[in-house]
């Protein structure tokens, strides 16, 4: 399948409240790493499929929601590709380590989701 989801994010109110609850429920490898002033970044590995992590979310006064990212090739042009469909790019362009980069986008009906293009080959 031509760019799939590959990481699916919990950005929360309350990370060690959902680290819990979904630990509990659904027996996930989750592993924490300390991001600095960002905060504990939870991997989440569940074996066979799409991982993710969870994370407090950046923004204080927004409620938790889960952000699917999509994999794609050349991060910049489906950035601009998406913005010149009508996408609103809430995030452009960011680097994560010597992992990836990654974008965010709200589509023209207010959903939001990421692009993710790996630089680490």
């Amino acid at each position: 399948m031509a760019n799939p989801f590959v990481h699916i994010e919990l950005n929360t109110t309350d990370h060690t409240k959902a680290r819990e609850f979904y630990g509990q429920l659904f027996q996930w490898d989750l592993k924490d790493t300390d991001m600095g002033p960002m905060g504990t970044y939870t991997t989440i590995g569940v074996g066979e499929g799409t991982g993710g992590g969870m994370m407090k979310h950046p923004m204080a006064s927004a409620p938790s929601l889960w952000l699917p990212y999509i994999l794609v090739d050349d991060l910049a042009a489906s950035t601009a590709k998406a913005r010149e469909l009508g996408g609103h790019v809430v995030q452009e362009n960011v680097p994560v380590a010597e992992m990836g980069k990654f974008s965010l986008i709200t589509d023209p009906t207010g959903a939001i989701f990421g692009m993710w293009e790996n630089t680490k080959k």
